[in-house]
């Protein structure tokens, strides 16, 4: 049996408008939104304002777009989606366990791996919802601005990479358990730790120092951040989000012959 895209579009199309029949995502969306349009806000009046003050005292233009708006706006939203995540993906699997449907959905006539390819979708076309809300923020640096495009394009596409990788690890555990609370306290406390695990290179020797650096997920953004889209690091993304599903499937498999 061949994989269907048009099986997995089901599943997607039925968990995603599934997030706007409860307020899960009208809350998630809302919130979101609040905090980036008031570090867009605050951003953009600092950088303003240091402008103003760096042509005062003749020090020069002062920092650039990129570096006073754009790398801390998206760095930010960084932030606030490894908050988020956890909330959207922790029902996935673990409602269906919870609700006894799981058993029904991988009886039904659909392979497994379009089960869960198609629940990682629903929740990455949440997220790219809420990307494509906050577009407003580029649009304005435009009008008003010169920013850097090719920044603006990278900063983007590594956001969505990088979360992308937040949803596959949540996948995961939301296939673990049938707590949802415990599937987005593991999703976050992943997410922390892989963001975070290259601090612990600066203690390391050489050679730990290079393979912690490179299981940072924040590490892999920083070229993103930058305007650089770098092969190395698109792959490390898609690699990460391919082994999650994997090994999603194999906890799902082994599920089924329990």
């Amino acid at each position: 049996m061949r994989f269907s895209f048009k099986k997995m579009w089901a599943v997607a199309s039925r968990d995603f408008k599934s997030y706007f029949t409860s307020p899960i995502a009208y809350i998630v969306i809302a919130g979101f939104l609040a905090l980036m349009g008031w570090m867009f806000f605050f951003n953009l009046q600092h950088f303003a304002v240091q402008s103003i003050q760096y042509k005062q005292f003749g020090m020069g233009k002062g920092a650039s777009l990129t570096e006073g708006i754009i790398r801390p706006l998206y760095g930010n939203m960084n932030v606030i989606f490894l908050f988020i995540v956890p909330f959207i993906t922790m029902r996935l699997f673990a409602e269906e366990r919870k609700l006894q449907t799981l058993q029904l959905l991988m009886t039904s006539p659909m392979r497994l791996s379009e089960i869960i390819v198609g629940k990682f979708l629903s929740a990455l076309l949440l997220v790219v919802t809420m990307l494509a809300l906050t577009a407003v923020y580029p649009v304005v640096l435009v009008l008003y601005g010169n920013p850097d495009v090719g920044a603006l394009v990278s900063s983007n596409l590594g956001t969505f990479l990088l979360t992308s990788c937040y949803i596959a690890t949540g996948v995961l555990f939301s296939s673990m358990t049938e707590n949802q609370i415990v599937a987005g306290a593991l999703t976050f406390a992943a997410g922390l730790f892989l963001w975070l695990i290259n601090w612990a290179s600066q203690s390391a020797g050489p050679v730990w120092s290079d393979f912690l650096d490179y299981l940072s997920l924040i590490q892999h953004y920083n070229n993103f951040s930058q305007g650089i889209i770098d092969t190395s690091d698109v792959i490390f993304y898609l690699s990460f989000v391919g082994l999650g599903l994997f090994f999603t499937h194999r906890v799902l498999d082994s599920y089924r012959w329990r």
